[in-house]
């Protein structure tokens, strides 16, 4: 796949040579906010190269514009999942520009959420870390059985149970999503483990 751009607009083909058929950026899966992109970098590169014409000075324009048209090269390359031949809108070079792997590529929101997280080379801090789960467990523990007990006291045993499901519920989605996050993650494990040994004292109360 070739990028390059065509008076104003950016355009894509393939590698038929002059007979291929150019595309449209918008006409392609590549999402409206990359192919907006594309043209609004075409649209900088036709002035650019319009002034170079002329024989006026570039200045720091021309290599601006190529770095740009190469990052976007590279996010359709990914996007594609195949190598982009970049053709340099002032100097006419190509430039092959491979896709990103998937390591590299730039992480999502989900991703951070749900996928692995770099958390770096350093070594995981099982000391400071256990102690801070400790703490939160130990907080977690004493405010549901602090709960469960008054409830008991005034209410049926399925109303506490009702109440440590509530709780147990609104607090499992946070702790899902901070499972892989450095630090917080320390704060889940031990707001994890008081909901589960909470139980047993909340059953107790209920039964």
């Amino acid at each position: 796949m070739e990028l390059r751009i065509r008076g104003e607009r950016a355009v894509l083909r393939g590698h038929g040579g002059a007979n291929a058929r150019e595309i449209d950026p918008h006409s392609l899966a590549l999402g409206a906010e990359l192919a907006d992109a594309l043209h609004e970098w075409a649209r900088v590169a036709a002035a650019v190269r319009r002034a170079a014409e002329k024989g006026g000075q570039q200045g720091e324009a021309a290599p601006v514009v190529s770095r740009r048209g190469q990052q976007l090269a590279g996010r359709v390359a990914t996007v594609m999942g195949t190598p982009v031949h970049f053709v340099d809108p002032v100097t006419d070079e190509v430039v092959v520009v491979p896709p990103a792997a998937a390591e590299q590529a730039e992480p999502t929101l989900a991703r951070r959420l749900f996928g692995p997280v770099e958390i770096g080379n350093e070594p995981t801090p099982w000391g400071t870390g256990l102690v801070v789960a400790g703490f939160v467990a130990t907080v977690v523990i004493t405010a549901m059985l602090a709960l469960a007990a008054a409830l008991a006291e005034e209410t049926a045993g399925w109303v506490v149970l009702l109440a440590a499901v509530v709780v147990t519920a609104g607090l499992a989605p946070s702790l899902w999503l901070a499972r892989r996050l450095p630090i917080v993650r320390w704060l889940a494990l031990g707001a994890a483990a008081g909901c589960v040994l909470a139980w047993f004292g909340v059953l107790a109360y209920a039964l």
